[in-house]
């Protein structure tokens, strides 16, 4: 960061913005191996949260990199400033006054805890989507983990490098064959009823 920069604050603050929207922001940071369902579940959150009338935004892991983050690779230190630069990104959206939602891998826990530190406890709520490598591999939707066991993709979480489940995260979802996308949105929804959010 550059010594001749200086944060310039708002005349509107959060607050005001929330009061405006009449809801509370907040980041669900939704984090478990590819296939695992994280974007899926994002999606019909983000559309029941919107039937609420409450302004949600997802900001996708294979969206991001198409563009703002479009120049880094899939290294452990590609992915560190993946989850960094996508964290800034949430703060901003949080102060705004939104629910954001982060659908990305994030496989280490430094990283997540990193993303909790720069976005604020307070608002972040990191939800584990919890399903078996067999599950996801099974599902691949995507065939990455095909390419990835074919050798055609390096670094690839779960085949080729590893993934940190979360220790305590604050909402989990056990995401199998069995499971089913509305009650998950309906374990999120009453968590953030809970807290007052949303």
């Amino acid at each position: 960061m550059s010594e001749n920069t200086v944060w310039h604050p708002n005349k509107v603050t959060a607050k005001n913005r929330e009061d405006l929207l009449l809801h509370r922001s907040a980041c669900l940071w939704f984090t478990g191996l590819s296939g695992s369902g994280k974007s899926t579940i994002a999606a019909e959150l983000e559309y029941r949260l919107y039937q609420r009338n409450v302004l949600a935004y997802i900001l996708d892991g294979d969206n991001i990199r198409q563009g703002l983050n479009r120049d880094l690779d899939f290294s452990p230190e590609g992915r560190r400033e993946n989850i960094r630069r996508i964290s800034e990104v949430a703060k901003l959206f949080v102060d705004a006054g939104l629910v954001v939602m982060t659908a990305f891998i994030s496989p280490y826990r430094e990283d997540r805890d990193r993303a909790r530190a720069i976005i604020g406890s307070d608002r972040f709520v990191e939800v584990f989507v919890d399903a078996d490598l067999d599950v996801c591999e099974r599902r691949d939707p995507k065939g990455l983990y095909k390419k990835a066991r074919a050798g055609e993709i390096g670094d690839f979480t779960g085949v080729s490098a590893p993934y940190e489940p979360p220790v305590s995260p604050d909402i989990t979802l056990v995401n199998d064959d069995r499971s089913d996308v509305g009650t998950h949105v309906e374990t999120i929804i009453g968590y953030l009823n809970d807290r007052a959010i949303a």
